[in-house]
């Protein structure tokens, strides 16, 4: 059984655990399934809680495949979450992130 075939085994009996499906999100994205890994880090940063990882993350894959304004997107929201949440540590290496990617072309 692979690792991903363990997570989704997993995700079965706590469809709801916010680690486990973030790990399936990263499994796919390792799989080179780039559009069903974004899609399960979108709907991570869309709940009721968002995954402050997963805002990081998608921006991460987006602009590895050359969509930079979709990642500064989830960066500003990021950002906004993090900063909402308290976690100014994160919200400072979004941040950082964001300021790199202006080198990669108009913010």
């Amino acid at each position: 059984m692979s690792r991903r075939e363990k997570i989704e085994a997993m995700l079965a009996d706590e469809p709801n655990d916010t680690f486990l499906r973030y790990s399936l999100a990263m499994e796919l994205k390792n799989e080179q399934q780039f559009d069903e890994s974004l899609s399960r880090l979108d709907e991570l940063t869309r709940d009721a809680s968002p995954y402050i990882p997963a805002f990081f993350m998608a921006a991460q894959t987006l602009a590895d495949l050359d969509r930079v304004d979709e990642a500064r997107t989830y960066l500003r929201d990021g950002i906004d979450q993090a900063r909402a949440q308290g976690d100014t540590h994160a919200a400072a290496e979004m941040s950082d992130y964001l300021t790199m990617l202006g080198e990669r072309g108009e913010l």
